[in-house]
């Protein structure tokens, strides 16, 4: 095995594990959060009756479920995620809705399980920022597109214009850093590279910005929502702190009540005719 595809299994093995582990909490917790943000993402992408659609890293399958009603009839929504213990969540949640035009598949956004041409459109809500190789994402992303197919994903700002980002940034400071660079909340705050990655191939894309918020009643409440996967691999001493070095980047003013503000862009682009 060359050292690239050596680089490419840890990385990926060690993304479906933390994918895994946090599938409860996003189902419980992150796909609440995250409502008003895949709202957007649905309305850029003005769905209607017949279209067929992919959702890359479709987690608990929040944006496929919004989507499947709006293609029908006629149309088709396929969820792909490399997280089998969220594919699980997912389907469950199809099945209780009784939605019958929504697959799931295993699958990444470097080799979308999916035939060419196949979708008008590809939703990509939070996913874009964990993908270990965005140029090979964003020519799989043209293979999968029909001419004229649309593409919608959302993306977080910076730290200094996202809390959430803030947050897990800091937290982060105090944990082992990931086997692969380049991945993470934060990444994409600059869209430009990989909109020329997306022009490469013959989507040409532009970015929306938009600020989301979320309400916390007080510092443990965010933590255990956004700092879960961290927190896990801390040691109890690193865990109290990288608690106390969030508190005090976001709480100055001591415990309570916080409102995140989280600047989100919208990467909105149409493959070519």
């Amino acid at each position: 095995m060359s050292i690239a595809a050596d680089h490419d299994r840890v990385g990926l093995t060690w993304q479906t594990g933390v994918w895994d582990q946090i599938a409860q909490i996003y189902l419980r917790e992150i796909d609440r959060l995250a409502a008003p943000l895949i709202a957007h993402v649905i309305a850029r992408a003005a769905l209607h009756a017949g279209q067929q659609v992919l959702d890359l890293g479709t987690g608990t399958g929040a944006a496929a479920i919004q989507a499947a009603p709006l293609v029908a009839p006629g149309g088709q929504v396929l969820g792909v995620d490399i997280s089998p213990a969220m594919l699980t969540l997912a389907q469950q949640r199809v099945a209780d809705l009784g939605l019958t035009n929504v697959t799931l598949r295993e699958g990444r956004a470097e080799a979308l399980p999916a035939p060419d041409g196949a979708f008008d459109v590809l939703l990509a809500s939070l996913s874009l920022m964990y993908v270990l190789d965005r140029v090979a994402a964003a020519r799989e992303i043209a293979r999968v597109l029909r001419p004229g197919g649309r593409f919608v994903a959302a993306v977080w700002a910076g730290a200094e214009e996202c809390d959430v980002v803030l947050l897990q940034q800091t937290a982060a400071r105090f944990a082992p850093p990931p086997p692969v660079p380049g991945v993470g909340p934060g990444v994409l705050a600059d869209a430009t590279p990989f909109l020329a990655q997306l022009a490469a191939v013959g989507i040409q894309a532009r970015v929306e910005r938009e600020t989301v918020v979320y309400d916390f009643e007080h510092f443990a409440a965010a933590w255990d929502v956004l700092a879960g996967v961290t927190a896990a691999q801390l040691t109890p001493e690193r865990q109290a702190e990288a608690k106390a070095a969030v508190l005090a980047a976001m709480w100055p003013h001591g415990d309570g009540p916080r409102r995140f503000h989280n600047v989100t862009q919208f990467i909105i682009g149409q493959q070519r005719p």
